[in-house]
């Protein structure tokens, strides 16, 4: 396989989620092998005074490390990275983390869209989106980019979602959402990175 058939496999999976996105995280990142060939970078609306033990708690499950992102840190395969509480979490050129604290968006910060567009801008087709359980629309503008860019894009089943506004509105956005229950999100994934795409 040369360098540019290699550039062309999709190597960043970003999610969002808000209220009861955390049993599907958990599931998901249970699942996902030790070797799994991309980066997973994660927004979930929280408090901004909220302690920092998400990155604790959704790291008992996973076999991949998981910590929360930070300032100017590389984005390497093989890593979970969470957005900081009342933080965007962003991609730079030429893949590397920026935090921030503007405004909100969607009523969110950090915001699933803020991530999915700036993966999308930098990666274009390399990324893959995820949304998952949660009230309004936080994700759907994102998910739009990242397809529009020649990436993927997921969402949790509806049905299965605790609060299905985020994903249902995602779905509508764009032409191609995928939905997915939980239990069947990392083999989804693990096809989905795996594939190499024009």
């Amino acid at each position: 396989m040369d360098a540019h058939t290699i550039h062309r496999l999709r190597d960043v999976v970003v999610i969002g989620g808000s209220q009861g996105a955390t049993e599907a995280l958990r599931i998901l990142l249970a699942r996902l092998p030790a070797d799994f060939p991309a980066a997973v970078m994660i927004v979930i609306h929280t408090n901004p005074s909220s302690p920092d033990y998400m990155a604790s708690v959704l790291g008992r499950y996973s076999t991949l490390p998981v910590d929360y992102g930070q300032e100017g840190e590389q984005v390497l395969p093989g890593r979970v990275y969470l957005a900081p509480a009342d933080r965007h979490l962003e991609l730079v050129a030429p893949g590397n983390i920026l935090l921030h604290d503007g405004p909100k968006v969607s009523f969110a910060r950090p915001a699933a869209d803020r991530l999915f567009i700036t993966a999308a801008e930098v990666l274009g087709s390399r990324v893959i989106s995820l949304v998952l359980s949660g009230g309004d629309s936080d994700g759907s503008d994102g998910a739009v980019v990242v397809e529009n860019a020649g990436g993927l894009s997921f969402v949790q089943h509806p049905e299965e979602a605790p609060v299905p506004s985020m994903p249902i509105q995602a779905m509508r956005k764009t032409t191609s959402s995928e939905p997915l229950r939980a239990q069947d999100m990392a083999d989804a994934l693990i096809n989905a990175v795996g594939r190499v795409h024009r």
